[in-house]
This record gives structure tokens, sequence and C-alpha cells, in this order.
């Protein structure tokens, strides 16, 4: 094997591989080849074209034997459930608001009334640097920090060796995505020195009228990707490029959801696309989930690379601020701006 194949070998996690072939329609990729001492080059080669393939025709794509300890998910799982079963008034005191951007925010409060759930936040690098405002021409930083509830105690901790585990998955699939596109496997890494990622742990209670609402209303992801667990509820569903379908993601034992973000569709110059998706509620059954969404810095400028364009294939999108478009997104959350919402198609040429 070469030297770019060796760097991805890691000891393999001894489990059993799922008897699954299919996922409804997303495609099921597993990463064993970047796990085990006697994967080959061109076993690598067939898990970079599975990549590529899954990234221009869907946009999401699941994953199994991705290295993730079965521990370190049944923790965060299990710490979840214990914090949203706190009573409301002990989970407020963690409530997030323009100040604290991370903690706990219920559907109560929420600027859609049709997103039925509660979440708790936190961010990766504690802490993290964003811009102050969203105004152009404002320079000024500020940093964000973690707020931790006193219960569950384990919380943080919990949280903290999940996300570790999350960065060794995200460092994988950037650098597959990367050589997807014929580029080096570090291409895209240099982008998140000091990441603005963070991460969510989602409920969505039992609805008594479903039809009236979503978990979550349909979007496009505005990072680079994102990593998801669901459990074996499920209510993702993810429109089919192909013909427009809403498709429900059937949860799979130990595999973890992945979907192309805004970054990766303007990096990639529109060949990769970030998809919209869904989450919708359940008149039964509470569900759960774990989004750990992948942003780079503030500071960087986002715009096509260089390596992609050419005269045949001209950029399609004008380059912005990361950190600007980050903020504008966050302050949304928490006052009217004076301007629709920013998406990344805003920056399309």
């Amino acid at each position: 094997m070469g030297e770019v194949e060796e760097e991805f070998i890691q000891a393999p996690e001894h489990r059993p591989k799922p008897d699954i072939t299919h996922a409804e329609g997303i495609p099921l990729i597993d990463l064993s080849p970047l796990n085990s001492q006697e994967s080959d080059t061109n076993s690598l080669a067939r898990l970079v074209a599975e990549i590529g393939e899954a990234c221009e025709k869907w946009g999401f794509l699941q994953v199994i034997n991705n290295g993730v300890p079965s521990k370190v998910r049944e923790k965060i799982e299990l710490a979840s459930k214990e914090f949203f079963a706190l009573p409301k008034e002990e989970k407020k005191k963690t409530s997030r608001n323009e100040v604290n951007l991370f903690g706990y925010s219920d559907f109560e409060i929420t600027k859609s009334v049709r997103d039925w759930k509660e979440v708790f936040d936190c961010t990766i690098d504690n802490p993290t640097i964003i811009y102050a405002s969203d105004e152009p021409d404002d320079e000024e930083l500020k940093e964000l920090t973690n707020q931790w509830p006193e219960y569950p105690p384990d919380l943080r901790d919990v949280c903290e060796a999940y996300a570790t585990e999350m960065q060794k998955l995200t460092h994988k699939l950037l650098g597959l995505i990367s050589m997807s596109l014929g580029l080096p496997k570090d291409r895209l890494s240099g982008f998140f020195k000091n990441q603005t990622s963070f991460m969510r742990l989602n409920y969505y209670p039992a609805c008594p009228a479903p039809e009236l609402a979503l978990g979550l209303g349909r979007h496009k992801d505005a990072g680079a990707m994102t990593i998801l667990v669901q459990d074996d509820v499920g209510g993702l569903e993810v429109r089919r490029k192909s013909d427009g379908e809403w498709i429900f993601v059937k949860p799979i034992p130990d595999s973890y959801i992945v979907n192309v973000g805004d970054l990766i569709q303007v990096w990639s110059n529109d060949k990769y696309e970030s998809v919209e998706h869904r989450v919708t509620v359940n008149p039964e059954k509470e569900r759960f989930s774990i989004p750990f969404f992948i942003n780079p810095s503030h500071s960087i400028w986002v715009e096509p690379l260089k390596e992609l364009i050419n005269e045949q294939n001209p950029s399609k999108y004008k380059g912005y601020s990361w950190g600007k478009f980050y903020a504008t997104r966050k302050l949304s959350n928490f006052k009217k701006l004076n301007t629709e919402n920013i998406q990344a198609h805003h920056f399309k040429l």
C-alpha cells in the first residue's frame, strides 16, 4: 500500500458485520478497508469510488464498520435520555440564548412552531471563536463556551469522549471525499483548524397530532458534513435527487448516517450536492438522535477549490466568509434579522 492509504489504517474493532445490503435506497458503505491491516490499494480505491458515487447521486450515505466503539455510543445515548427525562425547569437551567449559544432549547421557544423537539447543543472546540456580529466590516471576535447541566453528572465526560471518536471518523470521511474528487487525502483537513463544529442531542417526544407537525422541517445543512446516529424508532427522511420523493432512512444497528453539507457542495463546484432532508414525528414513540455538525474555522473563505476549476468547469459560486455566514445563522435563532436567512445558494453565480 502507498503512504496515503497507510495513514488510514487502524486496529479493527471486533464486532459482527450486519447482514444488510441496502438501506431503503441510501447507499450503505462498509469502511472496514480503513480498519484492516490486510486492506490493499484496490479495496481502498473501490471504497473511494463508492463514497464518490454516494455523494454525487444521493448526498447521503450510511457507514458500517466505522471504528466507533459501541460503548462510547451507548454511553452518550443513555446520558441523552437521562438529561431529557429531567423536569423542564432543571433542563432550562442551561437554556441557550443570544449570549450563550450552546445549551438547552425546547420546541416551545424555537423559531419554527413546527419543530416538535428538544435539543442540547455543545461545541467541540471549547471555547469556539466566532465573529461577534454578522456585520461585514465588524471584525470583533467572541468566545463561545459550553454550559453543562448538573445532571446527569457525567454528561460532559460522555459528550467529550463521543466527540473524540466523531473527529476520528470525520478525518476518515473527509479524506475519502477529498480523494473521490481526485485531490490529496488531506486537501480539506486544513479548513478545520480552530473549527466551529458542534454536536446536538435531539429529543422528539411522541406527538399527538403528527399530521400537523414535523420534528424538523425540510432543510439543507449549511456546514461541511453531518454525521448522525439515530435510534431504532427512525424518522429521518431524505429527498431523493432522481425524482424528488421523500425516502425514509431505515435505522441500521451500529451505523452512522452521513450527509454532504453546503460547504462541500461549494468546494466541489456542485459535483456533490447538499440534499434536503426532514424529520417526521411519531404519535406513539419518543425518538432520540445525535447529529455531529462538521464546520470549519470562522476565518475560512469559502469558494470552489481551484484544482476543480477550469475553462470547461468555471466557478459556479462567488466566495463568502464562513465566519460571517455562521454568525448570521446563529443570530437568526434568537432575533429577527433584516434579511432572509442566508443560504449557500445566495452566492451562486
